[in-house]
């Protein structure tokens, strides 16, 4: 049977403390940032995103929700994120975003610069042989491990991510 995506399911996989502070890259309006705030009850989330529209959208639905440890940021991932400190963050999600951008290694590097010692990131992306996604350029699994292993991230797991995407969590030395 196919499965599609499933945030809370992935997020089981990383052994999440109640306690920890996360980047949700590319956040959307906040299908990974919800379920990781449920997760993360006494640390806090930053769901970062390009446009305003859906960061509103995520605003709106928090309050519905009564989720309160989520602060939104608008701002360009590639360019960098100013307001988060260097070794600030103990987890950074790159969820359906290195498809889309123009330097993957920029955003894997702004990652690792607040990430910190021992952090992990995780990056679900698209699997190349699906039949959702024929028309969008995807970024391969390789292509991925490749520049993070160049940046010295180390890798940790690799797994499915139901049955149109994969998922490698890497770990910051």
């Amino acid at each position: 049977m196919e499965s599609f995506l499933n945030p809370t399911e992935i997020l089981k996989q990383l052994k999440l403390r109640r306690n920890m502070i996360a980047a949700d890259f590319g956040s959307g309006s906040g299908g990974w940032a919800i379920p990781l705030a449920r997760k993360l009850e006494d640390g806090k989330v930053y769901a970062i995103d390009l446009l305003e529209e859906p960061l509103s959208a995520l605003r709106a639905r928090a309050r519905v929700e009564k989720i309160s440890n989520i602060q939104t940021v608008l701002a360009d991932v590639e360019k960098g994120v100013e307001m988060l400190r260097d070794a600030s963050c103990n987890l950074v999600l790159m969820t359906n975003l290195l498809f889309q951008c123009q330097d993957m290694k920029k955003i894997l590097s702004e990652g690792k610069r607040v990430l910190k010692s021992e952090g992990r990131i995780l990056i679900v992306d698209w699997k190349k042989d699906n039949p959702l996604t024929e028309q969008i350029e995807k970024v391969s699994f390789e292509e991925i491990k490749g520049t993070a292993l160049g940046l010295n991230l180390k890798a940790e797991k690799e797994f499915e991510a139901g049955s149109y995407h994969y998922a490698l969590v890497f770990t910051k030395n």
